[in-house]
């Protein structure tokens, strides 16, 4: 598919109906294999293998609803209590991340209210930590270890 700044992992593929699908260890099932859903994969593999996030406090397709629009986050991180923790938007590896990503991943934010925002199109991680105590965001240089949230 393409080649990702993300490491590599053992990937489950399987072809049906001349579709191609993606074992996603979240949801516990095949999806269909698109660039988006690819980036998902190896982040959500990246996050847990390399840096210590638990499966069991990550979810992906999280359905938010802001008046009578309803909106998917790629994937959440709760914390220990249940509240949301960070948000990680996915984009194909050939779209760039925009300023319009980040207003996509801010708008999410007003809902959730969460501690870190992630965007990911395999290629460049943008990741920043919400300090509502100042009303301003806090870019870090890379994705923090879990233990360090």
């Amino acid at each position: 598919m393409y080649q990702l700044n993300l490491p590599h992992f053992e990937i489950k593929i399987a072809n049906r109906n001349d579709k191609t699908y993606v074992f996603d260890v979240l949801r516990k099932k095949y999806v269909v294999l698109t660039p988006e859903e690819w980036v998902r994969q190896h982040f959500v593999h990246f996050i847990m293998e390399h840096k210590g996030y638990p499966a069991a406090l990550l979810i992906n397709e999280v359905e938010l609803t802001i008046g009578s629009k309803k909106l998917r986050c790629d994937s959440l991180l709760y914390n220990k209590s249940g509240g949301p923790r960070m948000i990680i938007e996915y984009k194909a590896p050939y779209i760039p991340i925009t300023k319009k990503v980040f207003d996509q991943i801010y708008a999410y934010n007003l809902i959730l209210k969460a501690d870190y925002l992630v965007i990911s199109n395999g290629i460049q991680n943008i990741v920043c930590r919400v300090d509502y105590d100042n009303n301003k965001y806090v870019f870090l240089k890379d994705i923090p270890d879990y233990s360090n949230l």
